[in-house]
C-alpha cells in the first residue's frame, strides 16, 4: 500500500487526506499549529465562482468545484453526523453607480436585475442601488464548521493527524524526496505532498507570497439578510444563525500580523455604505489570515517537475474553501 504524507492541514491538505483515506490509501497530515487554523479559519466559506468573476481555466475549476459540493457535504456529514453550514443562498452583486452599470453593459448579462428587482432579491439595500447580479448558483459553506467536520472525518477514518510538527527542510536525492526533516524527527513516506499555502516558500522556492486579509463579524438578532452581498470592495456573508461576516483587505504586507484601525473601519464604511443596517449591529470579533497567492491567481496542482514522489497542491489565494473538493479529485488522480 502507498503511504502518503501531507505538509499542511488546512481545508486543501485536509480535503486530500479525505479523498486518499476513501481510496483505501495511508495518509499522514502535518501541521506546524492546529489544523485549518491558518487561511481555512480566517476566510467566509463563500463559493462564488461566478460572483468572483473568474475566467478561463480558473472558472472550468471553480465551477466543478462548486457542483462537487452537494455530494462532498453529504459525504462529510454521513460520516460525522457534524453540520457544515452549506446554504445555496445565492450570490447578489449590487452597483450602486447608474453610470457604471451602463458603462460596463451589465444590463446585456443573464444575470442583470434591475434596480427593483435586486431589491426584491433583498431588501434594506443602500437606497441608491442602481441594479445588480444575480448569481443564484453561487452558495457558502461555514468554513469553521467545515474544518470541524474535515478533522473529525479524518480521525474516525485513523489518519494520522501530526499538529504542532515544524517542518524544517525536504531532504532529495536526485529526482526523489527522500524524507523530511521535522521537529518531530525525520519522516519518510512513500509520496509527499506539499499543501502548505501563504507558508509555500519555506520549503520550496514556488512563486506563492503571503496576501494579509482582514475580517470581522456583527450579530444580526433580525436575520435580516438572506443572501451574500458581493461588492468591488467588500463582501457580506450571512449566516443562518445571525452572524455576519464583512471582508475583506488585501493587503501585500507579508506575514504583518493583526487587525488595523484602518482595515477594520474601511470595511464596516464600505458595508454600511452597501446595507445600512449592519450600523446598528454588535461587533462580535475581528480577525486577520494569510491567503496563499499565486502568478494569475491559479493554484500550482501538479507533480513537482523536478521530484518525482512529489506533488504540489497550493497557491489557491481566495479559493481556497470552493476549490476544496475538486483539488481533492485532483490530487487523488496523481497519486492513485
Amino acid at each position: 500500500m502507498t503511504d502518503v504524507l501531507i505538509i499542511g492541514g488546512g481545508v486543501i491538505g485536509l480535503a486530500i487526506a479525505l479523498e486518499l483515506s476513501l481510496l483505501g490509501i495511508k495518509v499522514t497530515v502535518l501541521e506546524r499549529n492546529a489544523c485549518a487554523q491558518g487561511a481555512t479559519w480566517a476566510a467566509a466559506g463563500m463559493l462564488a465562482p461566478q460572483a468572483e468573476r473568474l475566467s478561463g481555466d480558473l472558472l472550468d475549476l471553480a465551477l466543478r468545484s462548486r457542483s462537487l459540493y452537494p455530494h462532498w457535504i453529504d459525504q462529510l456529514q454521513g460520516i460525522t453526523g457534524m453540520e457544515c453550514g452549506y446554504w445555496q443562498c445565492g450570490i447578489l452583486v449590487p452597483y450602486l453607480n447608474e453610470v457604471l452599470v451602463w458603462k460596463l453593459n451589465l444590463h446585456t448579462l443573464p444575470e442583470y436585475c434591475d434596480r427593483a428587482h435586486t431589491k426584491t432579491i433583498q431588501t434594506g439595500l443602500n437606497h441608491n442601488v442602481a441594479g445588480g447580479l444575480w448569481f443564484k448558483d453561487d452558495a457558502q459553506v461555514d468554513n469553521r464548521y467545515l474544518s470541524k467536520a474535515l478533522i473529525a472525518a479524518l480521525r474516525l477514518r485513523s489518519v494520522k493527524i501530526l499538529e504542532g510538527v515544524s517542518v524544517y527542510s525536504i531532504e532529495t536525492d536526485q529526482n526523489q524526496v527522500t524524507h523530511l526533516v521535522t521537529s518531530h524527527g525525520n519522516l519518510q513516506s512513500d509520496r509527499y505532498i506539499l499543501a502548505t499555502g501563504a507558508w509555500t516558500k519555506e520549503l520550496m522556492p514556488l512563486p506563492i507570497s503571503p496576501r494579509k486579509g482582514q475580517m470581522l463579524e456583527v450579530f444580526d438578532p433580525n436575520h435580516s439578510l438572506k443572501t451574500v452581498l458581493f461588492s468591488e470592495d467588500v463582501y457580506i456573508v450571512p449566516r443562518q444563525d445571525g452572524r455576519i461576516i464583512i471582508g475583506a483587505t488585501v493587503e501585500n504586507v507579508g506575514f504583518t500580523i493583526g487587525n488595523t484601525a484602518q482595515g477594520v473601519s474601511t470595511l464596516l464604511n464600505n458595508a454600511i455604505r452597501l446595507y445600512p443596517a449592519i450600523a446598528a449591529m454588535t461587533i462580535q470579533s475581528t480577525w486577520w489570515g494569510f491567503r496563499p497567492h499565486a502568478p494569475a491567481e491559479i493554484p500550482i496542482l501538479e507533480v513537482s517537475p523536478t521530484y518525482e514522489n512529489l506533488v504540489l497542491a497550493t497557491g489557491h489565494y481566495r479559493n481556497g474553501i470552493l476549490l476544496a473538493p475538486v483539488t481533492a479529485k485532483v490530487i487523488a488522480d496523481l497519486i492513485n
